[in-house]
């Protein structure tokens, strides 16, 4: 059984309150492939993960906390992003408009790191981290050439754990349709705030393959919106409004989206 937690809203679409409630829900083990947070927004995740000389986030944290057993993030999460907000409208190396890639964290064997050039690393997170043997990254073109060689190892690698696991939750990030293209998924839920949408895995599978190949051709990867646009899902739940303490406990969460996890499950 392979699940996939995906949103419909770049930011704070609830998927990580969703996937950790599945996992309670399921006692599967929840995987994040990418996630990146921001030196800006996310200053006190920054802070603490530095202090431990680590970088990951909070959602690969609450999904590892939610697996059974003693799983690390870094170990469910291997590509971690911190972004540096960039006022004005220039574009960094990776052409998006109000941020720049500060650092990447990539885990295979051993965590590595790849730094942008172009941008003043915290003093912070060189003192956290053993940035003076990490590729310095200064073009788009290099920076392709690196995920290539780094990035893409490592979600193999985790792809192939996946794989031949019996059971697996994989949570998407930011509104992407799919974060591992080479696993399909039995089942998906798209989660936004105040809705659940189900489709079954081999569809949404094959809406991705089409919306990769239409006008859209060249991005590497599809929205979610540009996907489920193609299809029509096979259940639609509501859920109800959380506080914040009920998001942290994962029992209330299961118990409040029960409904949604009874239809995602029963596309298996």
């Amino acid at each position: 059984m392979k699940l996939l937690v995906a949103g419909s809203a770049e930011v704070d679409a609830g998927k990580t309150t969703f996937t950790a409630g599945l996992i309670e829900r399921t006692g599967v083990r929840g995987y994040k492939p990418r996630a990146g947070n921001g030196y800006w927004y996310d200053q006190d995740d920054y802070r603490r993960a530095i202090e431990e000389g680590r970088l990951y986030g909070k959602d690969a944290k609450r999904i590892a906390a939610a697996t059974p057993g003693n799983v690390r993030p870094e170990a469910i999460n291997p590509v971690h992003r911190l972004w540096l907000p960039t006022p004005g409208r220039g574009k960094g190396i990776l052409g998006q408009a109000g941020r720049q890639f500060l650092l990447d964290r990539v885990t295979l064997e051993g965590d590595t790191y790849l730094v942008n050039g172009t941008v003043e690393v915290p003093p912070a997170a060189k003192r956290a981290f053993p940035l003076d043997e990490a590729p310095v990254v200064g073009s788009l073109e290099q920076f392709n050439e690196l995920m290539a060689d780094r990035h893409a190892p490592a979600l193999e690698a985790l792809a192939g754990e996946i794989e031949n696991r019996d059971a697996a939750i994989v949570e998407s990030y930011s509104d992407i349709a799919r974060p591992l293209s080479g696993i399909e998924p039995d089942g998906v839920a798209v989660v936004e705030p105040r809705r659940c949408r189900v489709y079954e895995g081999d569809r949404y599978a094959k809406a991705c393959e089409v919306a990769s190949g239409s006008a859209r051709e060249g991005r590497l990867e599809e929205r979610v919106e540009n996907v489920i646009d193609l299809l029509e899902p096979r259940a639609s739940v509501t859920l109800p409004a959380l506080s914040s303490d009920e998001r942290d406990d994962r029992s209330v969460v299961a118990d409040a989206y029960e409904t949604a996890y009874d239809e995602l499950l029963a596309t298996v």
